[in-house]
């Protein structure tokens, strides 16, 4: 029998939940080493013993340690595979969905990021600066999204892939840091039906303790 997986991250992590999307789609059995200090047991130093960038998540598989989460996505599909194939075995196809998982990991997470980081220094001038370039940076990512669409049900090919468990996380956070306008209805949809997702509902309920962590103001929605 093959060791359980452990994982090590934050549940209300965006790539934490990314990658614990994957694992929810296909009923992959794994432990949440759960890195936020008030969790029970202490795994931040393993952690940080496994990856000196102390970022998450981490996956630990027997012996192996892996890290990014595209990357730790790619090696459940490899090692652990499941009926929901996230990844399809056809290059070209392939090339879509981790196209798309870049362009919501790069294009719409890390402006959240941005913000969120300017609104920890505690400083009101920085805040106000991170919010508006990553709102700038959001609005273009958002008209993008929605003159791809063309009545897609999910972000990649037909059908529920890497590609939206990367958009999931990140268009639940983009729009608390700038709502997504009534002018985009289909990305509007998509993010709702990534809410009703099963794994990824799961993913948002194990986060919704630490809404109080986010510093522009968790909305009372969702």
């Amino acid at each position: 029998m093959k060791p359980m997986l452990a994982l090590y991250g934050h549940p209300f992590s965006s790539y934490t939940q990314k990658v614990l999307t994957a694992l929810h789609e296909n009923a992959t059995p794994y432990e949440l080493r759960n890195l936020d200090p008030g969790a029970p047991g202490d795994h931040a130093a393993e952690w940080r013993r496994r990856w000196p960038l102390a970022k998450f998540p981490v996956l630990v598989d027997g012996g192996r340690t892996v890290v990014e989460s595209s990357i730790v996505i790619e090696h459940l599909q490899l090692a652990h595979p499941g009926p929901v194939q996230l990844i399809p075995p056809d290059p070209a196809a392939a090339l879509e969905v981790r196209f798309m998982d870049r362009f919501f990991d790069l294009h719409v997470m890390a402006p959240v990021q941005h913000a969120v980081n300017a609104a920890l220094t505690g400083n009101a001038e920085r805040r106000a600066e991170g919010v508006a370039w990553a709102t700038q940076k959001l609005e273009t990512a958002y008209a993008w999204l929605e003159g791809e669409w063309a009545g897609r049900t999910w972000a990649a090919l037909d059908r529920f892939t890497l590609a939206d468990c990367a958009a999931a996380p990140a268009l639940f956070y983009a729009d608390w840091t700038h709502p997504i306008a009534a002018d985009y209805p289909q990305l509007r949809a998509y993010r709702a039906r990534l809410l009703a997702r099963p794994s990824f509902a799961r993913a948002v309920e194990g986060g919704r303790p630490y809404r109080h962590y986010f510093p522009l103001g968790a909305p009372d929605r969702d």
